[in-house]
């Protein structure tokens, strides 16, 4: 059985949790996602493995554009920074983000700047939902203190490089349409859970039935 669609009078910057989210709801029969969903937000802040996840439940394909970009240019995004710099990273970010945008309706994951870029956003919002995974800083150290992929963090003290990044990125996030507030103690699935109520009460998933011409 398919969920029950949110009150509309909820917001989609409310925090979602427990059986507001409809927990434990798994794919989503006789729904349809109307046009792609980009989503938005810090490194740490979930967002492939919540594209992942949502892509499944919808039957429709998950793209990241991190991931895209590595594999055009056959290096990770670190040995890109590291040979060619954060510019030249960022123009063909923009050009992967462009092409990636095209086709059906699809889940894009992007990387933590992406939104940061005016012309990105203009783009991207003229093709898409979009979405910000928001999270608190120390969720998001704790999720990031272990890794060593993030080019951006490689310095002497990573976690002061981090809240500089999440205080600068504030603003830019803010001017997503749609925004989760991710909690700690969710896993992966209740965490979808939340971005799925949130994008049926905004009309961005609808009912197969009601979807049609769109």
């Amino acid at each position: 059985m398919p969920p029950s669609e949110p009150s509309k009078s909820a917001s989609p910057r409310t925090h979602l949790g427990g059986s507001d989210a409809g927990a434990g709801a798994k794919a989503l029969i006789g729904y349809t996602l109307r046009q792609t969903l980009v989503l938005v937000g810090m490194p740490g802040s979930g967002k492939s493995a919540i594209g992942r996840t949502l892509a499944a439940r919808l039957g429709v394909p998950m793209r990241d554009s991190d991931a895209e970009i590595e594999a055009r240019a056959r290096r990770t995004i670190a040995e890109i920074f590291e040979r060619d710099g954060e510019a030249f990273f960022r123009d063909r970010e923009r050009l992967v983000i462009a092409s990636l945008l095209k086709g059906p309706p699809a889940i894009l994951s992007t990387g933590g700047g992406a939104w940061l870029s005016e012309q990105n956003r203009t783009l991207i919002s003229k093709r898409a939902a979009v979405l910000w995974l928001r999270a608190d800083l120390e969720l998001l150290w704790n999720r990031v203190k272990h890794r060593d992929t993030r080019p951006l963090l490689r310095t002497a003290d990573p976690k002061a490089t981090l809240t500089e990044l999440f205080e600068a990125r504030q603003p830019a996030y803010a001017k997503a349409p749609l925004a989760i507030d991710v909690a700690a103690d969710w896993s992966i699935e209740e965490t979808c859970d939340a971005v799925q109520a949130a994008l049926i009460a905004a009309g961005v998933i609808a009912r197969t039935d009601t979807a049609k011409g769109v």
